[in-house]
């Protein structure tokens, strides 16, 4: 009896140690997996964001385009694309330069808020000596950004319903790239870091540019169906044609940066966390509609119908001796 008591607890210990053993070997296996995903998802965004092995960030180069079907006002990946237009200084002349520096973190202190209980639509900022002053090391920019959201021109709807993939094909298929929020958020609020980038950059106005209109509530099972999308955005849309509002410039002399359309961008601020793609701008609803913030929470799958994107460049680098035409 001793004896079989005595095989029975070291087969119960048998079996606890190869519980232990199993359990050990599935920790690894998971953190080996979520490692292994982690650097996946850096690497691809250091190769969308341009950054060394090293960490050092370099410029915002975008990634290779995938041969996936990009349909309606979109370039399909591989077709031939309009030539970039001949450029007179270091940008092309439907895209404005923009140089200055960004600040990864402002302090803008809203005193009159439209909608108290939700605190989207600030009314008006603070205005003292110390606003737009940067609290962290700045960062020195220079490129070129689309004067309108895409197709970029004025006078024609912004084009709307694209997912970040068919957004960065379409821009590197023109030869361009999709912007970085912070390239964005530079382009809007201008050398002195307002929150909007119309007027004297601190008072909400809506009738500067297409925001705050009156929100109408979305079908999405209509508008993802062939058979009602075409009726379905016609009944929400309210887009204005690319440079409608005179007054909707920002300091730099970039149309429609807040309003009309939510613009994609290349998540570079929060480090492509959670997803590499990003919206800024707001569109014509009654939402933040401002420079700085930032929307994170749709993957680069996602479309609906109040985004759209416009697109950035390198600055054409000046051969030796030579001049913009219009110097000459």
């Amino acid at each position: 009896m001793h004896a079989r008591a005595g095989t029975s607890m070291r087969r119960s210990r048998a079996f606890v140690r190869f519980g232990w053993l199993v359990t050990l070997f599935a920790v690894a296996t998971v953190t080996v997996r979520s490692h292994a995903a982690n650097r996946t998802r850096s690497r691809a965004l250091q190769a969308a964001i341009g950054y060394r092995a090293d960490g050092v960030e370099l410029q915002l180069m975008p990634l290779l385009a995938k041969h996936e079907a990009v349909f309606g006002r979109f370039i399909r990946p591989g077709a031939s694309a309009p030539q970039p237009l001949p450029a007179e200084d270091g940008c092309p002349p439907d895209m404005v330069e923009v140089e200055g520096d960004y600040c990864p973190l402002v302090e803008q202190k809203c005193v009159r808020w439209l909608d108290p209980e939700t605190k989207l639509q600030c009314g008006e900022f603070e205005k003292k000596a110390a606003s737009g002053a940067c609290l962290l090391k700045t960062q020195h920019k220079r490129f070129c950004v689309d004067r309108y959201e895409w197709p970029n021109r004025v006078g024609t709807l912004p084009t709307y319903m694209a997912s970040w993939h068919e957004a960065k094909a379409s821009c590197e298929s023109a030869g361009k790239r999709l912007c970085g929020d912070t390239e964005w958020t530079l382009a809007c609020e201008g050398p002195e870091r307002q929150p909007y980038p119309y007027g004297d950059g601190y008072a909400r106005d809506a009738q500067a540019c297409n925001i705050d209109r009156p929100y109408i509530w979305p079908h999405p099972e209509k508008v993802y169906d062939p058979q009602t999308r075409d009726s379905e955005l016609a009944r929400l849309d309210q887009r204005e044609p690319s440079g409608s509002r005179a007054s909707c410039v920002s300091p730099y002399g970039v149309h429609d940066m807040v309003g009309n359309v939510d613009e994609w961008v290349v998540n570079v601020s929060q480090f492509g966390k959670p997803y590499v793609s990003g919206l800024k701008g707001g569109y014509w609803g009654p939402v933040r509609t401002r420079c700085r913030p930032m929307t994170t929470a749709h993957d680069e799958t996602f479309r609906y119908y109040q985004i759209g994107f416009r697109c950035c460049g390198d600055v054409r680098p000046m051969e030796l001796g030579e001049a913009p035409l219009a110097a000459r």
